[in-house]
């Protein structure tokens, strides 16, 4: 991974070798499930407000926004209509492509927000290792409280039509809004470029409602 400095904060670049497999991926993607598994959508369908953040598990960046933005902004807007958050999957490497992997395969979307949140509280816990395989031990650790035992965890990790499912939902938002980077957050379909900080994007939302 390479760090990158944009308007004073810093992202996470994706890994070009990734990229590529990712690029190359894309010409198989064939999946028959009408449901979008590399999207997480929290809120009311008739919000004025659409967040979207693109954003990679293994992002250390994206789990400060989720941890001291998002829980804020579920409280204050989400959970009041007023605001529709939706976390698409831009692994940008093995390890955050598994993660979304077991994530995906979390049926119940109050769980998959759980799962989602403890993945970016304990991000330290498991995203770092000696190799994949100790990485994916330590992502069982987490998701054996969400239903889904080793041999649930392995069927997801080894589910080509999820996978091909995420990693075309990244190919097609670079194509779509020209990620370079995580987390990149969208109000409405407008770039969002100011301060990781709660208080400035409480005002960017306050703009739209």
């Amino acid at each position: 991974m390479f760090l990158i400095r944009k308007n004073n904060l810093r992202y996470m670049k994706l890994n070009p070798i990734f990229f590529l497999a990712t690029f190359f991926l894309l010409f198989n993607f064939n999946s028959n499930s009408s449901e979008n598994r590399a999207v997480l959508t929290v809120g009311s369908e008739n919000a004025k407000v659409t967040v979207k953040v693109f954003s990679s598990l293994t992002c250390p960046h994206c789990a400060n926004f989720h941890i001291k933005i998002f829980q804020k902004l579920k409280i204050d807007f989400v959970d009041k209509n007023k605001v529709k958050y939706e976390h698409h999957a831009f692994p940008l490497d093995l390890a955050a492509l598994n993660a979304e992997k077991v994530l995906g395969c979390v049926e119940n979307d109050e769980k998959k927000l759980k799962l989602l949140n403890e993945l970016y509280k304990n991000q330290d816990s498991w995203a770092r290792g000696s190799d994949i395989n100790s990485i994916n031990q330590k992502i069982f650790k987490i998701t054996n409280n969400y239903g889904l035992n080793n041999d649930k965890n392995k069927r997801c990790l080894n589910d080509q039509d999820l996978e091909d499912e995420i990693l075309n939902e990244r190919i097609n938002a670079s194509k779509k809004y020209s990620i370079e980077a995580t987390p990149t957050i969208f109000i409405n379909e407008k770039k969002y470029s100011g301060q990781h900080n709660y208080e400035d994007f409480k005002k960017a939302i306050l703009k739209y409602l």
